[in-house]
């Protein structure tokens, strides 16, 4: 069975059988999204940059992003094309694909990437916008790539990883992650574990340490386990990008646990029951993880202790948790962004974009926000 069964379709089966064993329709209501608390005095951001491409299906849990290299940003367009900006002035805009793109960008050693559902890979040149080279994979890619190693790392919704030469894009190497019966549709992206090895992870619970040049595995290890009766409720898929943080590697999953691995033992440290989807973050000693159902949590990532929970914002479709500045910040399904203080849990500001918030990162000091409706914007601290 091909690897990505998609969840949606899973649990549409299982609402027909159960209506099925009962003569009827059963409706599933989905839980209400909690309302925004009040806030007495608020923190803000400003915003700094600006820009709108295509929207993304609903259903589709696309991460598109923005990224930023050598001080000019590159946004990636779902109807195909990719543009580069020095501040608020576009540098260029290039169709690149008439099949549109599902997965980028990532800009790095003079290449912006990207890819698309039919499997495509792109490299464009930064300067210029044209195409230095295009690779076929053997499936969707709807992950960003990473550029290590002279490498170009890509997951493909197959489950298999491949690796193209940075500057020829002839293909090194591939690896076959394991077959799963069910996982999500989503698939985190490759990211960078020392200046030779890459960490993928994977829908089967399971971290792989690849090395980047030549493909060998140097390290598997399963950090996710569930012990639901169904198949359904046995999926343990990792869609949130592992952190590396010094010796640990913080994993989060799907019906799974929040994991802190030790590298140099290779061996887990604490794992807290938490479902997430999403990147935790990582700052000092603290691990922030927002769960599924809306809850943050944060650990002391040698112990695992619980420091706070936080669960105003359940059912508000939380994006991934980033450090900017002093304050921790969330996204949700309207489009807010919320600041909350990394010691307490507290919600301390909140601004506004546009849609329902898909990925943050933060580079150089600045928060990069994209969101299903396709807004992408920078922001800064006040």
């Amino acid at each position: 069975m091909n690897r990505k069964y998609k969840l949606t379709c899973a649990l549409t089966v299982l609402t027909l059988a159960l209506a099925g064993c009962a003569g009827k329709t059963i409706k599933v209501e989905e839980a209400k999204p909690n309302p925004l608390p009040k806030l007495a005095q608020a923190k803000s951001l400003v915003p700094v940059f600006s820009s709108s491409v295509s929207s993304t299906d609903e259903a589709d849990p696309l991460r598109l992003r923005l990224d930023a290299d050598n001080g000019v940003i590159f946004a990636i367009n779902p109807n195909g094309e990719i543009s580069a900006y020095q501040g608020k002035q576009r540098l260029w805009q290039k169709k690149v694909s008439k099949a549109g793109l599902s997965a980028g960008v990532e800009a790095a050693s003079g290449l912006v990437i990207a890819g698309n559902t039919k499997g495509q890979l792109f490299a464009l040149d930064q300067q210029t916008g044209e195409q230095r080279w295009a690779a076929q994979l053997s499936g969707a890619i709807i992950a960003p790539s990473l550029v290590h190693a002279d490498r170009v790392i890509t997951v493909a919704n197959d489950g298999m990883v491949f690796a193209h030469e940075v500057s020829t894009g002839k293909q090194v190497w591939t690896y076959k992650l394991p077959n799963v019966q069910f996982s999500l549709r989503g698939i985190a992206a490759p990211v960078a574990l020392d200046p030779r090895h890459v960490l993928i992870a994977s829908a089967n619970g399971y971290i792989y340490a690849l090395d980047a040049v030549t493909g060998v595995p140097k390290m598997q290890r399963r950090v996710a386990v569930s012990d639901g009766r169904s198949d359904i409720q046995r999926l343990n898929d990792i869609d949130g990008e592992p952190v590396v943080a010094g010796q640990f590697v913080v994993t989060t999953s799907y019906q799974g646990q929040v994991t802190v691995l030790d590298l140099a033992s290779q061996q887990v440290i604490w794992s807290e029951d938490a479902s997430s989807i999403q990147r935790p973050e990582v700052v000092g000693n603290g691990v922030f993880v927002a769960q599924t159902d809306g809850k943050i949590t944060a650990y002391e990532i040698t112990s695992g202790q619980k420091l706070w929970e936080n669960d105003q914002l359940l059912n508000r479709q939380l994006s991934n948790p980033v450090m900017l500045g002093t304050d921790l910040v969330v996204g949700d399904l309207d489009g807010v962004l919320h600041l909350i203080d990394p010691s307490t849990g507290q919600i301390v500001g909140r601004s506004k974009t546009s849609g329902e918030v898909r990925t943050l990162r933060v580079i150089d000091n600045q928060l990069y926000v994209s969101t299903r409706k396709g807004a992408y914007s920078i922001w800064q601290n006040r």
